[in-house]
């Protein structure tokens, strides 16, 4: 695969995500929001810039004629910090969304440290997509501060602080003609009498040492009243108090302990705070090759995705979330069992319409530009594995069950009994024909598997000899059907000798060990199918025509991460550091794992940030700290 870099696309490593637990705007180093999406992370985005032109949406604040010399978050928060230094002066800005307000906000600071500095911004408001440009006016706040409103249909973004202008503007309500002339007066006046349709805000301001300003940016629905909006300052000081409370309660001591940090925060930072329903990744339609066609929509909430995040929690002292996400679940999959669905919206939401937004000319040229996602109405075998696993962790951390959530458990093993026998889609989505992919197999058997024990060892009701006939059934099953002898491998469905990345995770659902001949067997085929240049993991030969979609991938992050667990847990601990400490060096200087890494460029690619990699870093530190633990007799944090 080559490099089909696009000038007008900023590197994915770039971006620094914000969060507020409701949504996850993207800050490029350069100072420009391109990605912003309002009221939750699924909402049509207010910025696109990421997935198009400065046209489709930003809010760029920059210092002129400066340089960034360091950005950095304020520890263990997602309060940005970036420094900026020209030849007259040195400046701050600092962007963060308020975590303890009922609102939506996005706060912008500029300190000036030393000497003097000119900022500008250049704010470019599109709602849905710009699929809509708003209408903007002056208005009166509560606290009878001027503010500018800007207003498209059923949404509205207030914006306080110094005086913007309406720069650019293309037309004027109750004028036959855009005015001819463009200065400040003339743009202040058109706003304070009559309002426009603004292609951009815009504003130059000079501070000198020790001064400082800032700007909020609200978010309401149109036909709320104005709200009060946090003071800056105020609402700094409460957002960092919120993320040191929170990180305060998680465990994460290791050689990669700000690392590891870091990924629980990401961790943290998607899930909802209000619903418990955990987003895979704030964005959508980052391409998995540059230039390609596989660009999917992941603002939502994946059984298996949530699952895995919660086992990581579990593991690092967060039971607390943990039992937010099983409240989400209960609420989700309420109802028929066999109505079961692989992913939701953060509410629980079930229609999820995959749509192609064609005016965008996607990151990196790379279209379609979707949103929704079609896969919602597949069947993946191993859907209720991840999920039972993660609930019985939960449980032997102590979390009693009630009666709701034993229930719920019985339902999704309900649903798994009256789909035993069906071909899935596989754990990656494939769009081609179903078939039994070995992974998912195993993951059905790691479902009646906990079943079983949930009744042995903590005295559960339930069809105990039924469930341990079909788990036997399983077992029986993947290591004659999913094993080639031939081969001497694992095989990606029952019906082809292709290998799978997913077989990486087979330990994990009980069927086989890591050391076992068999699984040594797998990584060597894997080693030998699926290793990029660098060394990291495909999820699977793309030209084998399985997945029914064109074009290529590169290798997936999480993939990776589970070959240093297997190389941990097969005593190949030094091959596991080694491929730890170089998967580590491909984040973002923030800390930030996408989805896929381009070897032959070298930056990230795919869907930003994405929980699926973090959830793969943290269990691979994990992985190596207790296999070298348990070789110096050391207790391990984790």
């Amino acid at each position: 695969m080559g490099d089909h870099r696009h000038p007008r696309s900023t590197p994915l490593e770039d971006y620094a995500l914000l969060s507020d637990l409701k949504t996850g705007p993207l800050v490029s180093r350069d100072g420009s929001i391109d990605w912003l999406c309002l009221p939750r992370f699924d909402s049509p985005a207010v910025f696109s810039a990421l997935l198009g032109e400065p046209e489709d949406g930003r809010w760029k604040l920059s210092i002129d004629d400066a340089t960034v010399t360091h950005r950095q978050y304020h520890h263990d928060t997602f309060v940005l910090e970036t420094y900026w230094e020209s030849d007259t002066g040195r400046a701050l800005v600092t962007d963060f969304l308020p975590t303890d307000t009922a609102t939506n906000s996005l706060v912008r600071h500029v300190t000036c440290l030393e000497g003097t500095i000119t900022l500008s911004h250049d704010l470019r408001i599109r709602f849905d997509y710009n699929r809509a440009k708003p209408w903007t006016r002056t208005v009166t706040c509560p606290d009878d501060t001027q503010a500018l409103l800007s207003v498209a249909g059923p949404d509205a973004l207030l914006l306080t602080g110094p005086a913007m202008r309406i720069d650019d503007t293309w037309q004027a309500l109750h004028h036959d003609t855009a005015p001819t002339t463009n200065t400040e007066a003339d743009c202040d006046k058109l706003v304070d009498y009559h309002g426009a349709i603004a292609d951009r805000l815009a504003l130059n301001l000079t501070l000198n040492e020790g001064e400082t300003q800032g700007w909020t940016l609200t978010y309401l629905p149109s036909h709320y009243a104005l709200p009060v909006t946090p003071a800056p300052e105020d609402a700094k000081k409460d957002t960092i108090t919120f993320w040191h409370d929170w990180a305060a309660h998680v465990d994460a001591e290791d050689t990669y302990d700000e690392a590891v940090m870091r990924s629980l925060l990401v961790l943290r930072a998607l899930t909802d705070q209000e619903t418990g329903g955990i987003v895979a990744a704030p964005t959508t339609s980052l391409p998995e090759e540059f230039g390609g066609s596989r660009n999917w929509d992941y603002r939502y909430t994946w059984l298996r995705d949530a699952a895995l995040t919660i086992e990581v929690l579990i593991a690092h002292n967060f039971a607390q979330g943990a039992l937010h996400w099983r409240n989400w679940l209960l609420r989700a999959v309420a109802g028929d069992p066999d109505d079961t669905q692989i992913m939701y919206g953060i509410a629980g939401e079930r229609h999820l319409p995959e749509e192609e937004l064609h005016h965008l000319a996607g990151y990196e040229a790379s279209r379609p530009v979707r949103i929704g996602n079609g896969a919602v109405n597949q069947y993946q075998a191993d859907v209720v594995g991840e999920v039972m696993l993660a609930l019985a962790a939960l449980r032997d951390a102590g979390v009693e069950e009630d009666e709701y959530s034993w229930t719920l458990q019985r339902n999704l093993l309900t649903f798994a009994e009256h789909n035993f026998d069906r071909a899935d889609h596989g754990i990656w989505e494939m769009r081609g024909p179903e078939d039994w992919f070995t992974h998912g197999r195993a993951m059905m058997f790691a479902a009646f598997d906990q079943g079983v024990r949930a009744i042995e060892q903590h005295g559960l009701p339930g069809p105990f000899e039924q469930w341990r006939t079909l788990r036997d059934q399983l077992r029986d099953e993947v290591l004659s059907r999913g094993f080639n002898a031939e081969l001497g491998a694992f095989t990606q469905t029952y019906n082809n000798t292709e290998v799978d990345a997913s077989l990486l995770h087979l330990p994990v659902t009980g069927v086989v060990s890591a050391d076992d001949e068999r699984m040594l067997g797998t990584v060597r085929k894997i080693e030998q199918d699926l290793l990029d240049e660098a060394g990291f993991v495909h999820r699977y030969r793309t030209d084998s025509g399985i997945d029914g979609l064109e074009g290529e991938e590169y290798s997936f992050m999480i993939c990776s991460f589970w070959l240093v667990e297997q190389y941990a847990h097969s005593g190949r601990l030094s091959d596991a550091e080694n491929l730890l400490n170089r998967l580590a060096e491909c984040a973002s200087d923030l800390g930030l794992f996408s989805e896929e890494y381009d070897s032959t460029s070298k930056r990230l690619a795919g869907n930003f940030p994405q929980a699926f990699s973090h959830i793969g870093f943290v269990r691979a530190v994990d992985a190596v700290a207790r296999q070298k633990a348990q070789a110096t007799d050391k207790p391990v944090h984790t």
